[in-house]
């Protein structure tokens, strides 16, 4: 299997790691150090080697960090993981809420006289270092690079990842690597630019058409790269990883080993691009003068997918489709409490398998009965299996790395009768999920301004929930990919070809979890009788399609239009896969489909 239930960090690990780590603080003559969950690269997944954040503290979540001083060890969490971090980490740990503090108002709080906070340069950005040394001048605090002191301590940490990267086929693709190259120089060029440092693995292997398993759950290669306004590239990536590569990169690619990449950036002639939110500071550092800050070149070509991209990803949505449709009939078919959490993600893995597209799955699949449920990112393992018992809800939110797309999908079932206070809440879950999915908007608006359509259902019922309503999504590359989101954070306006999730919730800690996604594509909007005809508007095309538990609805909580958007909705999901799947679940998916 892809996924694995073991137990990866226990809350009893972390005192003694903690108290060696302060040791060292000793040894160094440190007040601090920070230890966040970041790698060289700065993408938001980590290989075991970079994984030092879960080494020390247990805790598992995909963002925050830890700042180890001598009398507390404060671990910020936004609001995905204040459940699960209670599970996770020992008491000589402190969770603080995150960003509503923030690192440098704790740190003034708990050290009013000053002090010396240890960082490694590779691990954070310009941009973060340096909102942190503005809000802390006055303090006392300072901010100093230096060692990485969870390195030293950590005596059996993994080696770097080292697997062989492989060529994307450009009918996947939509265009060859000397294209996109040639388009994104030209850009550099009109920019006064000389070239672009660029340190995201998904940005360098997108533009070289490459994919790798650096990563798990995420096809990409380590390495970095610099873009020259010639639109040649310098790839600093391990020889290992590149052999069997050079046909495909051909001679304006130029691979050179990834030691050497700080020396050769000094090099480079001014202005040199770099992206302060994604480069970490040593990059920064080496450049000086010669940096200039802007967006990584490769982040907005990357998010607005070509025809092939989109097609692609519409295909896997339809065979993984197909494979969750079949999971689900079989889950409808089991007695309640006769089958756990860990039986269903295995059979689900085993429905996608069945597809000779399929790489990997696009993150660890998250099956949460009951209380579980309420634990946003829960990733089940051989202690916390639950049996999903009558009345539970369970929340199934999974997908898969296809050669030809990346899928994400999340359905909440009943398991027998579910308590109505829970089927009220769904339906309002659901609600917020179609009005998004109706929604019509004009050119120019970006996630933060339209974020709020998918919640207002819930807050007329004074709930909420603590999670973006939506991310972008990669095309057989992360299953969270920038620059654009539904949030109320993201000022990156919405544009043509650009894949986001649409996955409002509800969490009752203890009891239930709720949510709902699909993946959306934006659309330009068919023009309209009555419409501006210079005004440029955008809609939502649905790539999703599996079945929305109807025993969970409470019907007269959805207004007409929302009801007659899930009646098509189901119609397209029983028309798109029922050829796709067994006559069995086909049955199941007549009765699971049918108009309400």
């Amino acid at each position: 299997m892809f996924q694995s239930f073991e137990v990866t960090a226990r809350p009893e690990q972390g005192p003694p790691r903690l108290s060696a780590l302060r040791d060292e603080l000793d040894a160094e003559g440190l007040d601090g150090f920070l230890v966040p969950r970041a790698d060289a690269h700065q993408g938001e997944y980590v290989a075991p080697h970079d994984d030092r954040l879960t080494w020390l503290t247990g805790f598992t979540g995909s963002a925050g960090f830890c700042c180890v001083l001598q009398a507390v060890a404060g671990v910020f969490i936004d609001g995905r993981y204040r459940t699960q971090v209670k599970a996770q980490v020992a008491p000589v740990y402190t969770p603080v809420p995150w960003p509503e503090v923030s690192l440098a108002d704790w740190l003034k709080e708990q050290l009013p006289d000053g002090g010396t906070i240890g960082f490694d340069p590779w691990l954070h950005t310009p941009n973060q270092i340096t909102q942190a040394r503005d809000a802390l001048k006055g303090s006392g605090v300072f901010l100093q690079p230096g060692t990485n002191l969870v390195d030293r301590i950590w005596k059996d940490q993994p080696p770097p990842p080292m697997q062989v990267a492989k060529a994307h086929p450009v009918e996947f693709a939509g265009e060859s690597h000397a294209v996109k190259r040639e388009r994104l120089a030209q850009d550099l060029a009109e920019s006064g630019q000389s070239a672009a440092v660029i340190t995201l693995p998904d940005s360098h292997n997108w533009l070289l058409n490459i994919r790798g398993a650096d990563i798990p759950r995420n096809p990409v290669a380590h390495g970095f790269a610099v873009l020259h306004r010639d639109a040649t590239v310098d790839l600093f990536m391990a020889a290992a990883k590149v052999e069997g590569l050079a046909d495909h990169l051909g001679p304006q690619v130029r691979c050179h080993p990834p030691e050497t990449f700080l020396e050769a950036i000094t090099a480079l002639q001014a202005p040199v691009r770099l992206d302060r939110q994604s480069a970490p500071m040593i990059v920064a550092e080496t450049l000086g003068d010669k940096a200039v800050w802007g967006d990584d070149p490769c982040a907005l070509p990357k998010a607005c997918k070509n025809d092939a991209e989109i097609k692609g990803t519409a295909q896997a949505h339809l065979r993984d489709g197909a494979a969750l449709c079949e999971t689900l009939a079989w889950l409808d078919m089991q007695s309640p409490g006769s089958i756990t959490e860990t039986q269903l993600v295995t059979h689900l893995e085993a429905e996608r398998r069945k597809d000779n597209a399929l790489r990997d799955i696009s993150f660890e699949t998250i099956a949460g009965t009951g209380a579980n449920g309420a634990i946003i990112h829960y990733r089940v393992t051989e202690e916390t299996d639950s049996h999903l018992q009558e009345g539970d809800l369970i929340v199934l939110d999974s997908g898969g790395q296809y050669l030809d797309g990346t899928t994400d999908i999340t359905r909440t079932i009943a398991i027998g009768r579910p308590p109505k206070e829970a089927c009220a809440a769904f339906t309002r879950v659901l609600a917020g999920m179609i009005a998004m999915s109706r929604l019509r908007w004009p050119e120019g608006l970006a996630g933060a301004h339209i974020e709020a359509v998918g919640r207002v259902p819930l807050w007329q019922a004074g709930q909420d929930f603590d999670h973006g309503l939506g991310h972008g999504v990669g095309a057989y590359l992360s299953v969270h990919e920038g620059p654009q989101r539904l949030s109320r954070v993201s000022l990156v306006p919405l544009q043509a070809g650009m894949i986001l999730s649409n996955e409002p919730g509800y969490y009752r800690e203890g009891a239930f979890g709720i949510r709902l996604e699909n993946l959306l594509v934006v659309r330009p909007a068919p023009a309209l009788s009555e419409g501006d005809a210079h005004r440029k508007m955008f809609v939502w095309e649905t790539l999703s399609f599996v079945p929305i538990d109807k025993r969970l609805i409470v019907a007269e909580l959805l207004d007409p239009a929302a009801l007659a958007w899930l009646n098509s909705y189901h119609a397209e999901v029983a028309e798109k896969i029922g050829p796709r799947v067994s006559p069995e679940t086909k049955l199941w998916l007549d009765a699971a489909t049918a108009p309400i």
